[in-house]
């Protein structure tokens, strides 16, 4: 059965998608096979794989609304070896639809059922909130929340709402929900503020917080814009390395054989 792990965060801009898509397509480039589930009305993590999010057919909307198969909408890219179940705008309004469904926060567990076991990674993008769309992501991590957070001092004070909503998730919804890891982001070693930011996430989180750091990065900046993940875009950069470790350090942690590195 497949592992299926959520990217949530309400603070925009801490590299919740980056780390989505740059995560699956190395767990991809490793033999895994990877569905990117994009749960975000902006559809970033659609667009920033070369998908026009105003052409697709049908996606999270439709899974989450209509019971719709999602089989009918996963997208394959075949150069990454990677399938994703777009966005749209469509899924803009869902949020207010959702409030008077049946059962609201099991909607994308339900939707991904028929399939989860097609997959090795089941990875979903989260909105930056925390209302149903954020919810139902983290009802269907059957295999824990993946946190991303900015090495900035804001970042920081957004971190105990979210333990603070995830406890409350534990209580009402999902006894078993777990915390699969905290990524630290966008660091700059040249600064104190990354270097006490690092200091202050481990000390609270301590053996939850991944080895990887994601450096800042202008290469992972640039390569949404050409519709790529970083290992197609700049596979020698420091971004790329960065990701290539955390999904080996992932595939570790799951008892994977880890392959050798790249030549």
């Amino acid at each position: 059965m497949g592992f299926v792990y959520t990217f949530a965060n309400q603070k925009g801009g801490v590299g919740k998608t980056t780390t989505a898509i740059n995560l699956g397509a190395y767990l991809a480039y490793y033999g895994q096979r990877v569905l990117l589930v994009d749960l975000d009305p902006q559809a970033n993590a659609t667009s920033c794989l070369k998908i026009d999010k105003k052409t697709v057919r049908g996606g999270t909307y439709e899974a989450l609304l209509e019971s719709s198969s999602v089989n009918t909408y996963i997208l394959h890219n075949p150069r990454l070896k990677l399938s994703v179940l777009p966005s749209s705008s469509a899924l803009a309004g869902a949020e207010v639809e959702l409030v008077n469904e049946l059962a609201r926060e099991n909607r994308l567990t339900k939707a991904l059922e028929p399939i989860v076991d097609r997959y090795d990674y089941i990875l979903i993008d989260c909105p930056p909130s925390l209302g149903l769309l954020t919810l139902n992501g983290l009802v269907a991590a059957k295999n824990g929340v993946i946190i991303p957070v900015q090495c900035e001092y804001l970042a920081l004070e957004g971190l105990g709402q979210l333990t603070q909503t995830l406890d409350r998730v534990r209580e009402a919804l999902v006894p078993q929900l777990a915390i699969r890891g905290v990524l630290l982001t966008m660091f700059d070693g040249r600064t104190n503020l990354s270097n006490d930011v690092v200091k202050e996430v481990r000390q609270y989180f301590q053996n939850l917080v991944f080895d990887t750091v994601i450096p800042r990065s202008i290469r992972l900046a640039e390569a949404p814009s050409y519709g790529q993940p970083i290992s197609i875009y700049a596979p020698n950069s420091t971004g790329a390395e960065a990701y290539e470790a955390l999904a080996k350090e992932i595939l570790a942690g799951n008892g994977v054989v880890v392959p050798a590195l790249k030549v």
